[in-house]
């Protein structure tokens, strides 16, 4: 959670300076001119990307650690280091409250890396790196709320469908590599993931806008239901609203 949240205040510390000079959308202040209200009150477009540390939760990873015990060898879990790319639409419904449904390309998955002893040579261990490459379309549908000028928090479900799913195994010793192998696992993995998002986010004037956010994931990710594993990922964003 430390990591979650420090990645949300790297996000929104450059907004800080300039929040006194921003007033929120959705607010409509009859002393400002026609066009302006207009344009507050309308549904909006927008483009939005950024970085993806994903991983996963449950009982595959324990299963894991398990084999790696019994085999005298050690893992470690790591984030998969992705990205996300997509758009929305900005619909607003009250003053400072937005409903704002969305669709972008998205990274997901986890890394695994450790050591494996090997038979044949026992004064070596094997390095291994096990990576699950998960790319999906995420369509969330976001409640955006305005707390103060131009700072927001948003909340929501999101559905998620799995376009491509592989697993790449990399083993070697001493500089060389001996496996270098992906596979492709697809159809082991639910096609659809259902999830909660929610985090922070700030909007200027302009249309420019940050956020920093989390996915948690609710079903689980085996297709066969044989392990209870579920996703999950940090994501810092650059966006603009036209």
């Amino acid at each position: 959670m430390k990591k979650i949240f420090l990645l949300m205040a790297v996000a929104l510390g450059f907004a800080v300076s300039d929040a006194s000079a921003q007033k929120r959308p959705g607010y409509i202040n009859p002393s400002q001119p026609y066009n302006t209200q207009k344009q507050q009150s309308t549904v909006r477009f927008g483009i939005r990307a950024g970085l993806n540390l994903a991983d996963w939760e449950g009982e595959t990873m324990q299963s894991v650690q398990d084999l790696a015990d019994i085999s005298g060898g050690s893992f470690s879990q790591q984030m998969r280091t992705g990205f996300h790319a997509g758009g929305y639409v900005a619909i607003p419904i009250l003053p400072g409250f937005e409903i704002e449904p969305g669709l972008q390309y998205s990274q997901k998955g986890t890394v695994l890396t450790g050591k494996v002893p090997v038979e044949q040579l026992d004064f070596l261990n094997t390095n291994v790196t096990i990576t699950n490459r998960g790319e999906y379309l995420d369509l969330p549908v976001l409640a955006k709320v305005y707390v103060g000028e131009g700072f927001h928090i948003f909340a929501g479900p999101q559905v998620s469908y799995l376009i491509s799913n592989k697993v790449k195994a990399e083993a070697g010793a001493l500089g060389i590599k001996a496996l270098n192998q992906e596979f492709d696992v697809k159809s082991s993995f639910r096609e659809f993931d259902v999830a909660i998002t929610g985090g922070l986010g700030y909007r200027f004037a302009n249309g420019f806008n940050l956020s920093a956010g989390y996915d948690y994931g609710l079903n689980s990710l085996d297709n066969n239901g044989s392990f209870d594993t579920f996703n999950r990922v940090v994501k810092t964003s650059v966006g603009f609203t036209f």
